[in-house]
Parts: structure tokens; sequence; C-alpha cells
């Protein structure tokens, strides 16, 4: 628990590079607020790479663990400090997400809409840092006991509402897609 005396909001702001004033003034609201803050500052979001698709499917071990026709395949990276409430919106986001063609050829219906899949592939390498040098840091990607429970969740939340194929957790996988368009679209929260 942050003190008030700690921190002024203004100090907060300042800390995060923000220019806008729009927050309460609660201990709770506060500690929210440094939270949500320095962890946008970091870049430490969930991240979700999607792919509309004419048809996918995941290989592991030679053998084939998920396998969609029209859809979506959904590559999620779960940060160390994400949350259920983070993986809420982005499920939601995802499958309401309007990427697919309607009668005038417009991008103006979701997976749900068509009657799709959704094919979902842990990734923690969404999360590579190679800025500076040439092999990449995962620092900020979450733990595997965490990020297997958040990906877990994840993928039960899409399911409430479209079919859902899953790949596997912490295995090689040989993911085999044919991107329809290319349509691809990067969501964070």
């Amino acid at each position: 628990m942050l003190p008030k005396s700690l921190i002024s909001l203004q100090q907060l702001y300042a800390l995060a590079g923000a220019t806008t004033f729009r927050l309460g003034a609660t201990t709770s609201h506060r500690e929210l607020q440094y939270f949500n803050l320095i962890n946008c500052k970091k870049g430490v979001i969930m991240k979700l790479v999607v792919q509309r698709v004419s048809k996918a499917s995941v290989t592991v071990e030679n053998e084939v663990v998920g396998k969609i026709d029209k859809g979506l395949v959904a590559l999620l990276g779960v940060g160390e400090n994400d949350t259920k409430e983070i993986a809420d919106f982005l499920a939601n986001k995802l499958v309401n997400l309007r990427i697919f063609k309607d009668e005038n050829d417009k991008m103006n219906l979701s997976v749900q809409d068509v009657g799709g899949k959704v094919l979902i592939v842990s990734q923690f390498t969404l999360y590579g840092d190679a800025s500076h040098g040439n092999r990449p840091s995962f620092i900020s990607a979450a733990k595997p006991e965490f990020a297997d429970k958040l990906y877990e969740y994840f993928c039960e939340k899409c399911a409430e509402k479209v079919p859902v194929q899953k790949g596997k957790f912490r295995t090689h996988m040989e993911v085999e897609l044919v991107n329809d368009g290319p349509v691809t679209i990067i969501l964070e929260k």
C-alpha cells in the first residue's frame, strides 16, 4: 500500500510522462494509478497478434493439437503484470473484432458473425526486446506458471463466445496458416 504522502498526483504523472490530470486521489485509486502508469511506462502489457485465416493448425511432436478452418489465429503474449481484467478486455476485443468482409466487401463482421473459430497460441517471444543488442531479452514476459494460468483463462473467456482450438503451452509448436487478405492486427492492453 502506498502512503498518500509518498507521491503526489503531479509527481506520479511526471514519472510516467503524462500531461493530463483526470484521476482521483483515494489511496486505493492512487495505488492503481501508480501500478498502471509504471507498467505502461515499462511497456508491460498483454500482447495479441491476430491474423484472419482461411485455415490454420498447430502441430506438436508430429501430432496436430489444434486446427481450424475460417477464423482467427491469435498469438498471445502474457506479461509479468497482466491480470484477468486485461485478459477479459482482450478476449472480448478478439471475438468482436470486425475484420471479416460483409456483403459490401467492407471489413465489418466479427469471427462470431461469420461462424468462424479461433486458434489461440501462447507466444512469450512477443515480449522479445532487442533494443540493446542482437539477442532478445524476455524479462518482461510472465513466468511460465502464471502465464499458463492466464493463457488458459483467456482461452476459456473466448470459448464462451466462439469455438476455440489451442496450441500446447511450453512446447515447441509448428504453426501453419493461410493468412486471408493478408490481415494482421496487433492488440495490446
